[in-house]
């Protein structure tokens, strides 16, 4: 196993094309290392960041959505996803998506932040804005859901998977499908199955409100959620509950195949810490396997993937 140096591992953030900025764990988290990328970013320079919070960047703009959930994770310790409305030194705004990992010492305590930083503004414009580009107008929302679109969702989990192998750290995909959806639509219309489709949609996006969760729609009536830091017990622990929660709903579905004549979901799930070599289509693969031995065993059920679904 090759043993990598501090110097090593710093000319490996100075080189990420994404904002990398490592900070304190103290009180007043100050920021440690911020790699040249961030520093475009923020039109700050390196050594004017150094020692700061990076709060700063908000300005007097502090009434911000992201800002108390971001607070939440930093007191708990735990992962969080961010979009915040930053500013440069010339008063120019711009919008920064993050993701906070906590980075824990050998004896577990918590040692420092690290963040991952980028420009989320082209994502944000407006599709017209857009479209001389290239860029379609679905990649940022799922019109009918209005959760994520499954381009951006695919998006997140490519770099979040990524992250996952180098910090070796745990990484959790769930699928949620509607069961019978077709015979629902072939007997209210298709209409009520979109209707139908947002109730479901909402009760899942409710489900999952850590600031590291991403709730998209995968296809269909099919919901895609991506986990950061959850042990493959608690995240089948927590679908079981989301399973549980759209049964409660009692929409009524007079041709469910599942025997209860309310729309039920069938789940997978898939959990782990992925190898440097393994790719993504392992997960995606493993939990599709496991979402589908849950129909077979009857629906309105949930499956976690085994060793053997993870197939290289």
């Amino acid at each position: 196993m090759i043993a990598w140096s501090a110097e090593a591992w710093r000319k490996i953030l100075a080189a990420a094309p994404e904002g990398v900025v490592v900070c304190d764990a103290a009180a007043d988290h100050a920021v440690l290392y911020a790699n040249s990328a961030f520093a475009q970013l923020s039109g700050h320079r390196v050594e004017a960041l150094l020692g700061a919070n990076l709060r700063m960047l908000q300005g007097a703009d502090r009434d911000q959505e992201a800002r108390p959930r971001i607070r939440e994770a930093l007191e708990r310790g735990e992962p969080c996803r961010a979009l915040l409305r930053n500013y440069r030194p010339d008063g120019t705004s711009y919008w920064n998506e993050m993701l906070l990992q906590p980075v824990r010492d050998d004896e577990g305590r918590l040692a420092q932040w690290i963040g991952y930083h980028r420009d989320a503004g082209e994502r944000l414009r407006p599709p017209l804005e857009r479209a001389g580009q290239g860029l379609p107008a679905w990649m940022h929302e799922d019109r009918l859901t209005a959760l994520h679109s499954r381009a951006y969702f695919e998006e997140i989990l490519r770099r979040d998977w990524h992250i996952a192998q180098r910090e070796s750290r745990e990484i959790g995909l769930a699928l949620f499908d509607i069961d019978d959806l077709g015979a629902y639509n072939d007997t209210f219309d298709k209409s009520a199955g979109d209707a139908c489709i947002r109730r479901v949609a909402r009760a899942i996006g409710g489900s999952y409100r850590r600031g590291s969760d991403l709730v998209g729609r995968w296809d269909g009536g099919t919901f895609a959620v991506l986990t950061l830091g959850d042990a493959a017990a608690g995240a089948c622990e927590y679908a079981k509950q989301v399973v549980q929660r759209v049964r409660d709903l009692l929409i009524h579905h007079p041709r469910a195949g599942n025997g209860c004549r309310y729309v039920t979901l069938s789940a997978g799930v898939a959990s782990l810490v992925p190898g440097r070599e393994m790719p993504l289509d392992a997960l995606v693969g493993a939990c599709l396997t496991a979402l589908q031995r849950a129909k077979n065993l009857g629906k309105n059920n949930l499956c976690a993937a085994e060793a053997r679904d993870f197939k290289v």
